[in-house]
This record gives C-alpha cells, sequence and structure tokens, in this order.
C-alpha cells in the first residue's frame, strides 16, 4: 500500500490523518534534541565501544533493492502522489528546493503538489516568505525565511573551504574588514555581483576582483532580491544580507543533528555519505552515531548502510510510480552519494551535454529521458523505447504540466523529438 500524503511527512501510516510539513519536521527536532542530550556526554566512549557493533548491525540489516529505496525516495519528495501541501510547507519539508535558474523550483512544486500555482510560491517569495540564497554544495536554493537563517550557518564550513580555492588572489585582504565593507554596501543598496567587485576593488585595487566578490559571498549569507526569481518577471540579480531582507538575525551554527532527521525524512534511508554529499559537508558521521538509538538501519545491494526514521513510509517495491517532469538540477537527482536509487547506472550522465543541464523525465520512478518547453512545443526525448501505456501517461502528464505552468493554453504541441543536441 502507499502511504498518505501524512505519512510521507514521517508522521503515521494511516491515510486519514493529515500532518503539515512544520508539524513533522518539528516532532522530529523535538526527538533529536532531548535524545542528544541525553547521550552527548558518553557520545565519544560510546562511539569507541560501538564502532564494531555497528559494523555487525550493518551486515545483519535488512536489504534495501535500488527499487524499495527507489520507491521510499519518491514517496519522501511527495512524487508518489501530489501531495495536498501549501507551497512553504513543501518547501520546508524538501529543505528547500535548487533554483540555480528561476524557474526550477516552479517546475519542481508543479511534480509534487496538487493544487498548485506558480503564482503561490512567487507570492511568498515576493512576501519574503521564501528567498533565494547559496546554500547546499554551493549553489542557489529557495528556502523558507526560518531555513535561510539556521541551513546557512549550518553549511557556513563549507563556504570557508570555498574560500580557499580563491586565497591567491585575496593576498593582503583581511577578510574581517572586507565582510564588514561587503555588509555595508549590500546593506546600503542590494548591490549586483559587479557592482560589489567594483566597489571593493576600490578599497583592495592589488587584489583579483573576482575573488574580492566571492569573498564577499561566502563570508555573508547573500540572498537575491527580488524581483528576482518572481513568476513571469525578469530582474538581475542583486544581493543583500539575509538579516537585511528578513529583518532578523541569524542564529549560530546549529548541531546538525535536527538537520539529519528533517534529511531522512526527505531523502531517506540514506547513508552518511548521502547526507554529506546534499549538504555539501563533511564529519557528519558524528551526528548519525549520536541518533542512532532513534533510528533504524537497513543496506543496500552493495552492503552500504543506510539509516532511516522508524515510522517513515517505505513503500513495496512494486508501488506504481507515475511519469514525472522535473527541472534541471532537481534535488532528487542530485542529493545521494549513489545516485543509482533514480539514475540507472547506464544512464549516468545523460541530463549533461557540455555545460547544458536538461529537465528530467521519470518513468516508473527512474530517471527516463529529458524534455524541453519551447514557445509552441513540449518536447521529450526518451532514452528508450517506451510502451504505448508510458508514453500515454508521459503524455497525460505533460498535459497537467502544461496546464499549470503555461496557464492552460491550448497552443502547446506535445511531442516526442530531440532535446539534447550534439
Amino acid at each position: 500500500m502507499s502511504a498518505s500524503p501524512a505519512s510521507v511527512r514521517g508522521m503515521t501510516k494511516s491515510t486519514s490523518q493529515k500532518a503539515t510539513a512544520s508539524q513533522v519536521t518539528a516532532s522530529h527536532v523535538t526527538a533529536a534534541t532531548a535524545a542528544t542530550a541525553a547521550t552527548a556526554a558518553t557520545a565519544s566512549k560510546a562511539r569507541a565501544s560501538k564502532a564494531p557493533k555497528a559494523s555487525r548491525a550493518a551486515a545483519a540489516a535488512p536489504v534495501l533493492t535500488p527499487r524499495a529505496l527507489n520507491r521510499a525516495t519518491l514517496d519522501r519528495q511527495l512524487l508518489l502522489r501530489r501531495a495536498p501541501l501549501s507551497a512553504k510547507d513543501a518547501v520546508e519539508h524538501l529543505l528547500g528546493l535548487q533554483a540555480q535558474n528561476v524557474k526550477p523550483p516552479y517546475y519542481a512544486l508543479a511534480a509534487r503538489l496538487d493544487g498548485f500555482t506558480p503564482e503561490a510560491l512567487s507570492r511568498l517569495m515576493a512576501d519574503r516568505e521564501v528567498v533565494r540564497i547559496v546554500t547546499m554544495r554551493s549553489t542557489i536554493h529557495t528556502h523558507t525565511a526560518d531555513d535561510c537563517l539556521t541551513l546557512r550557518p549550518l553549511v557556513q564550513a563549507a563556504r570557508d573551504r570555498e574560500l580557499n580555492y580563491f586565497r591567491k588572489g585575496l593576498a593582503g585582504v583581511d577578510l574581517d574588514r572586507l565582510t564588514a565593507v561587503s555588509r555595508e554596501l549590500v546593506e546600503t543598496e542590494p548591490r549586483t555581483m559587479k557592482q560589489l567587485r567594483e566597489a571593493l576593488l576600490v578599497e583592495w585595487p592589488d587584489a583579483d576582483p573576482q575573488s574580492l566578490a566571492v569573498a564577499a559571498r561566502c563570508r555573508l549569507p547573500l540572498v537575491q532580491v527580488t524581483p528576482r526569481g518572481l513568476w513571469g518577471r525578469s530582474g538581475q540579480v542583486a544581493l543583500t544580507t539575509a538579516e537585511h531582507w528578513l529583518g532578523r538575525p541569524a542564529g549560530p551554527a546549529p548541531a546538525p543533528d535536527s538537520t539529519v532527521l528533517r534529511y531522512l525524512a526527505a531523502f531517506g534511508p540514506a547513508s552518511v555519505k548521502d547526507m554529506q554529499t546534499w549538504a555539501g559537508l563533511t564529519r557528519l558521521r558524528d551526528a548519525f552515531e549520536r541518533l542512532r538509538p532513534q533510528l533504524v538501519t537497513f543496506r543496500d545491494e552493495t552492503g552500504v548502510e543506510l539509516f532511516d526514521l522508524p515510522d517513515a513510509p517505505r513503500p513495496a517495491a512494486d508501488t506504481p510510480a507515475p511519469p514525472r517532469f522535473l527541472p534541471e538540477f532537481d534535488n532528487l537527482l542530485l542529493s545521494h552519494a549513489d545516485r543509482t536509487r533514480v539514475v540507472p547506472a547506464d544512464l549516468k550522465g545523460r541530463t549533461w551535454a557540455g555545460n547544458q543541464a536538461y529537465c528530467t523525465l521519470l518513468v516508473d520512478g527512474f530517471l527516463a529521458g529529458v524534455w524541453r518547453l519551447d514557445e509552441d512545443a513540449l518536447t521529450i526525448e526518451p532514452f528508450g523505447t517506451l510502451t504505448r501505456a508510458q508514453r500515454q501517461e508521459v503524455v497525460q502528464e505533460g498535459e497537467r504540466t502544461l496546464a499549470v505552468m503555461a496557464g492552460g493554453t491550448n497552443s502547446y504541441d506535445i511531442r516526442f523529438g530531440t532535446v539534447v543536441r550534439a
């Protein structure tokens, strides 16, 4: 049986219960906080004594096949059935949406939510309830305001490591002073990266201008101000600090424990390396070990230990998975060290051509093609042969996607053809 929208959030497997993303997250975080406090004093000793036991437990843990992992992950990602959630609750549950370009967050929610309209997300952005900011993997994500102020400090260590690549261009630059000068510049008036480079070069004329701007981006939580990101609007990238834009300070870097639980609720079952891949962080093993008493463990077919929430949905491997049109860079495809739960090994790299990334098509839960939406046509390029029934389902899903993203226009042609050009 497939789980209800409530069980997607990890609260219950009953189809009669309702739960919001924030309620689910709160319950997991509360549990994590209590358990962490109870075990923190002996964590180091426990790690030393339990390491062999953990290895034995992993060896004895049930094995999840790629299809079982696929269905569990799709359920957490709201992709087995569209969820009756608000756009804000979905963004929170998913721990943000990859937003390298403007449209992907809208396509991501259109594939996941029942009744979604682009205006719903755009309104949240205009009201500063969600923002665009560099977080995981040094890429732009759309986050709720609350997550912006907590997840960005969580991944600050990765931004500090990124800065090391630009040290040569920052010779002689006092980074604390650069941070203060940059903050004053962007809080006085939102600045483009070009404007920020030019202003910082006045202060440090011998430094590399690109390195100066990157340092500002790494040291400060810079959000892209609207109209950038609004549906149907154009606007260049202009930056200010998250604190200034949201009118409240960011907290200190939190312990990762609560985020581990939220990650598992949205992407699990998963290994330590899976979460490290998603976050762009290292050394998360300790957090998983602190939480081990609250979690259940599995293995994949290669023997890798996978952690999960005890009450999280794990549908049967033969649960139907309808076609879905996902944007380029969707986090479903980027948030695990081993991506074979969604991307078949023989299709690795097929969604890229040079520097061009393509929107992706799921059929039966797995990557099966790419697609492109032009002014008058939705073009679909399957990577293999689809059955007649699958083609019909893909066309029906394409029609639904167009109804949401193209305002229900009837002027679009849905065709199977070439998307990736040599």
